[in-house]
């Protein structure tokens, strides 16, 4: 059924409509940003039509720009409040948030609107599923002055873990099980030996004391190409080494790049592995020689995050200055458990290694400065002026990202083509604009801002009168995106950005079960597309 059309339309709706099947037919070629144009001129020709804000939604959610996606979803319900698809794209938006509670409410108002949609009600019900789980979370949740650090009960060494039982007699008595004695000591201090021993069989790579050699990274990558796994024991040390080094580490790290010699900065990589191992034969292994700074977002959407984020800490560990690593706004709880890397970890590895990322991502560096002249953080800059890098280096990062303040708009921010500030399209952060860019640089004496955080068709763009560079380094991202990827070399002294373009490589076909449920959503969302 067609939305409710708003009395006197205008004359121009025919030229709406055909601005509207031009948007479709970009949208279907995975061109989102020029559907979006065409949307919006759609909108500017009529814009009572319910349908082309929806539509205009799902293409902002499409570019990860959910904040955008909710306003345009809410503005085709307010103007036919029973068209479903409204609703629909805003419940997607809402969990691409990962604001479950409020996706359930516009999947349990489609259904409603539209009770005999088997496939709507699959949704709802995978919804209610997955805020059922957060609510489970919530009731079993400890406060954060009494957690307990997962990592402080691991002792590679002995090649044996200490699991507290708290878990389990919490999950039984959620249940309704009552614990009847089971554990005659605290269920808080009560702990139990998993062995992990390496058993002799095992042919894959093995680290022998506590040096992780280059023979044994190249070793597990090659494992790894071949969907091999890396054991657990050594899983476990080099995630625990990893951690001891980023803990030591200022929010704000100063890397030097003597002259004469060259640094790389990597975008998102997004668990695309096949991808990683092409840029390290593009542009060779981390050294100390060939040191890399990867800015954040190694994991989640792609299906090789475990493969990515152990083969990355692993160089880490191998030697600390061959490659520097700072988090983007994925190294976080509640995106993991959206878009896949929780579940990844739980199929390849263990609940344990959850929590344990979960610490891990809590050490990482919020930025880099190459050479006192490059600023390097993954997502921008900030709501006020005045920020100085001492600001920076002060902040207590070790926390989950907050939804507001200076590390929220290091890890969400965006740039904009308009001066000053703007809401931010992705509805966490802001957008910032050329002036901002500009003060920001001469009140810290820097030359350049680089940051990543935003698929781009060329895998890198240039902003801000050239003060402003984005790099991306997941090409054809999600499988569907056709982008290219790219790497930026820095050369010292000058640091002239030279940015390297890549394509995409094939990669096994493997889907993790959060990413098709969300995958999911997107594609019944895809067909309503095509209905409007």
């Amino acid at each position: 059924m067609p939305p409710t059309m708003a009395t006197g339309m205008p004359t121009n709706t025919s030229r709406a409509e055909e601005l509207k099947l031009l948007a479709n037919e970009a949208f279907k070629a995975h061109k989102y940003s020029q559907a979006i144009d065409l949307y919006t001129q759609a909108i500017e020709a009529n814009s009572d039509n319910a349908v082309y804000w929806a539509n205009r939604a799902f293409a902002h959610t499409k570019l990860e720009e959910y904040g955008s996606a909710i306003l345009d979803s809410t503005k085709a319900i307010e103007i036919d409040p029973k068209y479903s698809k409204g609703y629909y794209r805003r419940g997607a938006a809402y969990l691409g948030l990962g604001k479950f509670k409020e996706a359930l409410k516009d999947f349990q108002q489609v259904k409603k609107l539209c009770p005999n949609d088997p496939d709507a009600a699959k949704k709802l019900k995978e919804c209610e599923k997955a805020v059922m789980k957060l609510k489970f979370e919530e009731a079993i949740a400890v406060p954060q002055s009494e957690k307990v650090s997962i990592a402080d009960s691991i002792d590679y060494h002995a090649i044996a873990i200490l699991v507290a039982a708290t878990a389990m007699a919490t999950i039984l008595v959620f249940w309704g099980t009552f614990w009847k004695g089971r554990c005659k000591d605290s269920i808080f201090t009560k702990t139990r030996t998993l062995d992990l021993d390496v058993e002799p069989q095992y042919a894959g790579a093995r680290i022998e004391g506590d040096v992780v050699t280059l023979d044994f990274v190249k070793k597990m990558m090659d494992d790894f190409k071949n969907q091999k796994c890396l054991h657990k024991r050594y899983a476990y040390q080099i995630v625990l080494q990893t951690r001891e080094m980023l803990r030591a580490l200022p929010s704000l790290v100063d890397i030097n790049v003597p002259n004469g010699k060259h640094f790389t900065v990597c975008g998102d990589v997004h668990g695309q592995f096949y991808d990683l191992l092409n840029i390290f034969e593009l542009n060779g292994l981390p050294s100390e020689d060939s040191p890399y700074l990867f800015n954040g977002d190694f994991v989640d959407r792609g299906s090789f995050s475990v493969e990515v984020i152990l083969t990355l800490f692993a160089f880490k560990c191998m030697s600390p200055s061959a490659i520097y690593l700072s988090r983007g706004n994925h190294e976080s709880k509640s995106m993991n458990k959206i878009y896949g890397f929780e579940g990844e970890v739980r199929s390849k590895l263990s609940d344990t290694f959850v929590e344990l990322f979960t610490e891990v991502f809590c050490c990482l560096p919020l930025a880099h400065v190459i050479n006192e002249k490059v600023l390097v953080v993954h997502g921008g800059l900030f709501s006020v002026d005045g920020v100085k890098l001492s600001d920076i280096r002060e902040i207590d990062r070790f926390c989950e990202p907050p939804e507001e303040g200076l590390m929220c708009e290091l890890l969400w921010s965006d740039p904009q083509p308009q001066l000053g500030r703007g809401p931010s399209k992705r509805g966490v952060g802001l957008s910032f604009g050329a002036d901002v860019t500009k003060r920001f640089l001469q009140d810290n004496s820097l030359d350049l801002v680089v940051r990543s955080h935003e698929v781009k068709n060329d895998g890198y763009e240039i902003e801000h009168d050239g003060k402003l560079i984005t790099v991306f380094s997941a090409p054809n991202y999600c499988d569907q995106m056709g982008n290219k990827g790219a790497f930026i070399q820095f050369e010292a002294p000058e640091l002239k950005p030279n940015i390297v373009t890549f394509s995409a490589v094939p990669h096994p076909d493997v889907k993790l079960g959060i990413i098709k449920f969300y995958n999911a959503i997107l594609s019944f969302c895809y067909t309503l597309l095509a209905e409007g």
